[in-house]
């Protein structure tokens, strides 16, 4: 049974537990994979299948495979074909996946605020200090920076 999410067709059988706008979110990106995707596009650049599974997070490529795909039912990223190599697909968010910034800011803060203590190495640069200081400015930068890497390699979002 096909459904219409978030205005695309979906060819996937998206269960939804309940009506709970929160719950509804979570049946979509509540999976652990789908946010560090989008996490490693827009902060890490990642956009080719290889990329992803040269990350430090180590997906399996099955589970990956899985997952872009799933991404791109829902419009939350969008696959498209290198211009100069027609056999590597790129992957990039749409406007609906460059939405989800503020969560993954949020999840950074909390993780921040109430992981050190029991994960003392988790990431401390400059980035985390903007991020504790102003993350409206967080947000805001690495969107704006994705925006204009896509502009200039001329990709088009019509997903979101």
């Amino acid at each position: 049974m096909n459904k219409r999410l978030f205005g695309v067709d979906s060819k996937m059988d998206v269960k939804f537990k309940c009506n709970c706008p929160f719950t509804s979110a979570l049946d979509v990106v509540g999976d652990k994979w789908l946010l560090v995707i989008v996490k490693q596009m827009l902060i890490e650049g990642k956009e080719t299948f290889k990329d992803f599974t040269e990350s430090e997070e180590a997906i399996a490529t099955n589970i990956l495979t899985t997952k872009l795909k799933f991404l791109e039912e829902v419009g939350i990223i969008i696959k498209t074909q290198r211009p100069d190599n027609k056999k590597t697909n790129l992957y990039h968010l749409t406007d609906r996946g460059l939405a989800l910034t503020p969560v993954l800011a949020e999840l950074a803060i909390w993780s921040d605020s109430y992981l050190r203590d029991i994960h003392p190495t988790i990431v401390n640069d400059e980035a985390m200090e903007l991020l504790r200081n102003d993350k409206a400015a967080f947000a805001s930068a690495f969107e704006k920076k994705y925006r204009e890497k896509l502009a200039a390699t001329s990709v088009l979002q019509n997903g979101g």
